[in-house]
C-alpha cells in the first residue's frame, strides 16, 4: 500500500491489450525518530481489466493497496550492459478508504460512519448506523485460528 507517484497513461499494446505501468511509493516503517521519512518506490505492471480500473479511479498523490507477483526481467542497453528491473504485476488494486481531495468524493471512513442511535427505528432518508465494535461478537478466537 502507497501512494502513487506520477500521473497515469493507459496504453495499448500492439495487440489490443491495455497495459499501465506506474509507481508506487511505499513509506519505510523503521526510521528512526528524528530521522527524514523514507520511501521505496515500487514499479507496477497492471494489464486489461486491472489497468483500466486503475487509470478510472486512482490519479497521482492517491493511495492504492495491491496484491500481485514479483516479476525479475533483464535487458542489455546500447553498450551491452545487461540491467535488471524487478516490478510487481498486479492481481488485484484496492481503494485504501482515504478521502479523495479533488472534487468527487469527499468523505472520509471515519465521517461516513454515524454515531449509534438510541432507538432501533430508521425514519426515511436518515443515516443507519453500524454502531460500534462492541456489538459485534467473535466468530473466530485467537485459539481457534489455523495459522
Amino acid at each position: 500500500m502507497g501512494r502513487i507517484s506520477q500521473d497515469l497513461v493507459l496504453k495499448q499494446t500492439t495487440g489490443g491489450s491495455a497495459v499501465l505501468t506506474f509507481n508506487v511509493a511505499v513509506d519505510r516503517s523503521f526510521v528512526k525518530q528524528g530521522e527524514e521519512r523514507q520511501a521505496d518506490f515500487i514499479t507496477c505492471v497492471a494489464w486489461n481489466k486491472n489497468a483500466e480500473f486503475i487509470a478510472k479511479y486512482f490519479a497521482k498523490g492517491r493511495m492504492i493497496a495491491i496484491e500481485g507477483n514479483l516479476r525479475t526481467r533483464n535487458y542489455d542497453d546500447k553498450n551491452g550492459v545487461k540491467h535488471y528491473v524487478t516490478e510487481v504485476y498486479v492481481d488485484s488494486a484496492s481503494f485504501t478508504g482515504e478521502a479523495k481531495k479533488e472534487g468527487g468524493y469527499e468523505r472520509s471512513y471515519q465521517q461516513s460512519v454515524s454515531a449509534p442511535r438510541s432507538d432501533s427505528r430508521a425514519s426515511e432518508g436518515s443515516n443507519v448506523s453500524i454502531g460500534s465494535l462492541s456489538d459485534f461478537e467473535d466468530v473466530i478466537k485467537d485459539d481457534d485460528a489455523p495459522f
